[in-house]
């Protein structure tokens, strides 16, 4: 007999960790999904029939649930906190609490640091002065971070959420592609990415993400 489609498509390549972001979450929630590698390097997001046809914003990842497309992981993690239950918050304070978060991690550590590690290890001459200046705006952010998460273990209090899961993602790829030894700079964000590791399903970034890997240059 063959097998039950997975209910949900994800659009994604290895390297994206807005992609892992979704994947994880869909992990720990004991949900399957099909991956769609999508040749970002290529730049295939560029092109007029990829938007057209999967993401007008031309960005990854896209999550197909039931035929229909969804962008944007913030939403798209709240959308699926509510679903399945899991990683949301119980209170009107919490759920505040996630969107700041959310909001300030999609404005400031995933924008910095998605960019200054494409730039670091995926771009063969990067311009030593934009990466100084991404990595002053990293440390800062990091160091906010840091100083939140030393006497709490997660990022709303005693249990992990959504806001966890969007915030350690572009954190738990190799250290050598960012160019960060987090257990020496920001020992409680390393205390709490190995917290958010111990959770049951949890899977490290490229063993969760297939597809053809782009070329690292560091």
């Amino acid at each position: 007999m063959s097998q039950p489609s997975p209910p949900y498509r994800l659009h994604c390549f290895p390297e994206s960790g807005n992609s892992y972001k979704l994947a994880l979450m869909l992990a720990l929630c004991g949900q399957t999904f099909e991956p769609v590698w999508t040749d970002f390097g290529g730049g295939v997001t560029r092109t007029p029939e990829w938007r057209a046809r999967v993401n007008e914003m031309g960005e990854i990842p896209v999550l197909e649930e039931n035929g229909e497309r969804l962008t944007q992981t913030a939403p798209i993690l709240l959308r699926l906190a509510e679903r399945h239950g899991r990683f949301g918050g119980q209170s009107d304070v919490e759920k505040f609490e996630i969107l700041r978060w959310l909001f300030w991690d999609n404005h400031k550590l995933t924008s910095y640091m998605a960019t200054y590690r494409y730039i670091r290890a995926f771009t063969p001459s990067p311009d030593p002065a934009v990466l100084a200046f991404l990595r002053k705006r990293i440390d800062g952010c990091l160091g906010i971070v840091n100083d939140h998460l030393a006497d709490r273990p997660f990022v709303i209090g005693d249990k992990p959420t959504i806001a966890d899961i969007s915030m350690m993602a572009y954190l738990s790829f190799p250290g050598h592609e960012a160019g960060y030894d987090l257990a020496v700079s920001h020992p409680a964000v390393k205390a709490w990415l190995l917290r958010m590791a111990a959770l049951p399903g949890w899977k490290a970034p490229y063993d969760l993400l297939p597809g053809k890997r782009m070329h690292c240059y560091v």
